[in-house]
C-alpha cells in the first residue's frame, strides 16, 4: 500500500465530495440563515394579520349562515368532495403507467389518497413528499421510481392549474378588487404566461429527442405526449370538481366560472403564503372577491363547511388507513 493510499485509509476514504458543516462565514450558510429569519418574520406577520382579520368578522352572522345551509347542499358538496379525492387518487396511476412498476392499482390509489389528505392539512413537505415516499418505500419501490411518480404527480397538479387559470385569467373571468395592487391587464398577462408554460411542456414532451437530462446536478425526466395529455386531463378534472364543491356550498350565488377563478387565485396565494392548509389565506381571498356580493357571513360559512368536508373528514379516514398500513408493514 502506498503512502497516499494509507493516508486515505486512515482518513476513512477519499475526501472528494465530502465536506463538513459550512463555516460561519460561508455565504451559502448566511443566505440560509437569512431565508429562515425572513420566513419566520413572514409567518409571524401572517398570524398577526389573521388574528386582526378574525376580530373583524361577525361570527354570529357566520354561525347563522352555517346553520341555514340546506342538508341537500351539504350532501351534494360531500359527494363532490369524494369525487375530487377519487380523481386525485388516480394521479399516481399515471406514474404507474409511466414507470411500469408492479404495485396494484388499488394500493397506489390508497397511497395517493392518504398523502393528499395529509398534504391538504399539514403541507406538501409532510404529506405530498415525505409520507408518499415513505409509503412507496414500504411497498418495496426503490429510487428513482418513487421520485419520478412524485414529480409527475406534482407537475400534473400544476399543469391542470395552469391550463384552467390561464384561460380564466386571459379571458377576463375575474376582476381584482380595487384595493389589490394588480389590475385586470396584469392578470391577463399572467394567464398568457401560464398557457405558454403549458404549451412549452407539451411541446417538450412531443418533440424532445431525449427523455432524461441533467440541469445543475438535478436529473429531469420527460414523459411522452400521451402521458402529458393524461396529466392535463386528470388535473383539470380535479380542479373543476373542487370549484364545483365551493359553487354548491355558496348556493350558486355567483356563476361557476367566477367561483372557480377565485379558487385558483386562492390556491396560488396559499402556496406563496406558505401557511399549512392555506388557513386564513383561502378565506381572505374569497371574502375579498365575493364578500361584497354575497356577504361575509355566507362566504365564510361556505368555507367552513368546505374545510370540514374536503380537509378534515378525509384526514380522519386517511389517518386510520395510514396506521393500518404501518401496522401491516411492521408485521
Amino acid at each position: 500500500m502506498g503512502r497516499h493510499e494509507a493516508r486515505e485509509r486512515r482518513s476513512g476514504g477519499v475526501s472528494r465530495g465530502v465536506s463538513g458543516p459550512p463555516a460561519p462565514t460561508d455565504p451559502a450558510a448566511r443566505s440560509s440563515r437569512w431565508r429562515r429569519a425572513l420566513g419566520a418574520v413572514f409567518a409571524v406577520a401572517v398570524v398577526a394579520l389573521l388574528a386582526w382579520a378574525a376580530h373583524q368578522v361577525d361570527w354570529d352572522e357566520v354561525g347563522d349562515a352555517l346553520r341555514q345551509l340546506p342538508a341537500v347542499v351539504l350532501i351534494a358538496a360531500a359527494a363532490l368532495c369524494a369525487l375530487s379525492h377519487l380523481i386525485y387518487s388516480g394521479y399516481d396511476l399515471i406514474g404507474k403507467r409511466w414507470t411500469g412498476h408492479g404495485l396494484p392499482a388499488r394500493r397506489v390509489m390508497l397511497i395517493t389518497f392518504i398523502s393528499y389528505a395529509f398534504n391538504l392539512n399539514l403541507g406538501s413537505l409532510v404529506g405530498g413528499v415525505a409520507m408518499r415516499l415513505r409509503l412507496y418505500a414500504r411497498e418495496g419501490l426503490r429510487q428513482p421510481v418513487p421520485a419520478k411518480i412524485l414529480a409527475l404527480s406534482m407537475a400534473s397538479n400544476w399543469l391542470g392549474y395552469g391550463l384552467l387559470a390561464g384561460g380564466l385569467f386571459l379571458f377576463g373571468w375575474l376582476a381584482p378588487p380595487t384595493d389589490w395592487h394588480i389590475d385586470a391587464e396584469a392578470l391577463r398577462g399572467l394567464g398568457a404566461l401560464m398557457w405558454a408554460i403549458v404549451a412549452g411542456y407539451l411541446a417538450l414532451c412531443a418533440f424532445s429527442p431525449r427523455r432524461e437530462f441533467t440541469l445543475r446536478g438535478h436529473v429531469f425526466f420527460v414523459p411522452s405526449l400521451r402521458i402529458a395529455a393524461m396529466q392535463l386531463a386528470i388535473a383539470s378534472a380535479n380542479w373543476l370538481t373542487i370549484g364545483a364543491v365551493l359553487w354548491v356550498l355558496l348556493q350558486q350565488g355567483v356563476d361557476y366560472g367566477h367561483t372557480l377563478a377565485v379558487l385558483l387565485v386562492a390556491a396560488v396565494a396559499g402556496v406563496i403564503a406558505h401557511v399549512p392548509a392555506g388557513l386564513g389565506v383561502l378565506e381572505g381571498v374569497f371574502v375579498a372577491f365575493l364578500g361584497p356580493q354575497l356577504g361575509q357571513g355566507q362566504v365564510l360559512a361556505a368555507l367552513i363547511a368546505y374545510r370540514a368536508l374536503y380537509y378534515l373528514a378525509p384526514l380522519s379516514i386517511a389517518a386510520v388507513a395510514y396506521f393500518v398500513l404501518e401496522a401491516r408493514a411492521r408485521r
